[in-house]
């Protein structure tokens, strides 16, 4: 638009003053169309609340902006800066500390090692969680972001506590590229949203989160794990076939920062380059609207194998179970409230 502006300057100098001011004027206008049209979107979506089809990702409770909105809406992900006070971050470290040390014992509790290590900074415990955890997924500051993507009958489908550890030098503390609805067999996937909060700083040195902005507008990829030499942690499937020329974002985060993002959105870790271990505390959450799928035939077939064969080791439950027997035990939250198990 500018070189064809410069062209109608250039002939102006064959007009009187009174053309050229409105073939400058004119000029302005290309400029700025482009501008026009994304400031269109934000004046569509700041009048929501009275045409709610106009999202498909989010909805209108009044907390998000119209920026933010539309920001989730192309990208799949939104950045809140210091959503959750320091004094909770730590006492979410001191229960998964217990919890390492083995001076408390979950019931359920799935515990999970990198590859690489034999022992973490306490015991040998990577992922954890009890009471004092689920708070977070409690947390009426969370919540209120969770409701702008789920709507307000919330339930807690999948808590974790990350450690991941120094990389030993075989990349293994990377997470492959994927997509989180990959591991949930229940839709719709607009319904569903990812809470993640950084513990301490997090950073591309001690692998921070790394995003490929718009993915979620796609469908569920084929998953399996990923040919890397140095070996790949359990149930750590990645994307196959995804384009890695993509753009890509690495979410570096201050202690408390949290990140929202949909479970299409293609997404991964680096590898810990430092010598502490990087610590994130997260939880998914969908609509208690959200129904069971069965997903034999389909690219998470070879997930729901592999969960049913570590569940029938660790509690002998056989090979009859079915992830919808599950379903009825579900955690529901209603407007910030724990409400039934």
């Amino acid at each position: 638009m500018s070189r064809a502006a410069e062209r109608l300057r250039l002939l102006i100098n064959h007009l009187d003053r009174s053309a050229a001011d409105i073939v400058n004027c004119f000029c302005c206008c290309l400029v700025s169309f482009t501008g026009l049209f994304r400031e269109l979107k934000r004046l569509a979506l700041s009048f929501n609340s009275s045409y709610p089809q106009r999202l498909r990702y989010s909805w209108d409770t009044g907390l998000l902006t119209p920026d933010q909105q539309l920001s989730y809406e192309e990208n799949g992900f939104i950045l809140i800066k210091n959503l959750v006070p320091e004094e909770d971050i730590d006492r979410f470290r001191s229960a998964f500390e217990r919890i390492c040390r083995q001076e408390v014992k979950v019931p359920g509790l799935m515990v999970m090692r990198d590859v690489a290590i034999s022992k973490s900074e306490f015991v040998q415990d990577q992922r954890a969680e009890d009471a004092e955890l689920f708070r977070y997924c409690n947390l009426p500051q969370v919540l209120q972001y969770v409701e702008c993507f789920t709507g307000p009958n919330i339930m807690a489908m999948h808590t974790m506590l990350i450690n991941k550890p120094p990389d030993a030098g075989k990349k293994t503390s990377r997470h492959p590229m994927h997509q989180d609805l990959h591991y949930f067999p229940f839709r719709p996937a607009d319904k569903i949203v990812c809470a993640w909060t950084a513990m301490e700083k997090v950073d591309r040195q001690n692998g921070c989160l790394v995003v490929l902005p718009g993915t979620h507008t796609g469908t569920l990829k084929e998953h399996d794990y990923p040919e890397w030499e140095g070996g790949v942690n359990k149930m750590y499937h990645g994307v196959r076939g995804y384009d890695p020329q993509h753009p890509r974002v690495h979410l570096e985060m201050e202690k408390g920062d949290t990140v929202f993002f949909h479970p299409l959105l293609i997404h991964g870790s680096g590898m810990n380059q430092t010598q502490g271990f990087r610590k994130a505390i997260s939880c998914h959450y969908a609509s208690a609207d959200c129904f069971y799928i069965d997903v034999k035939g389909t690219t998470q077939e070879n997930i729901e194998q592999e969960v049913k064969d570590i569940a029938n080791r660790k509690y002998a439950l056989g090979n009859d179970i079915t992830f919808q027997d599950t379903w009825a035990f579900r955690g529901r939250l209603v407007q910030g409230e724990r409400t039934s198990l």
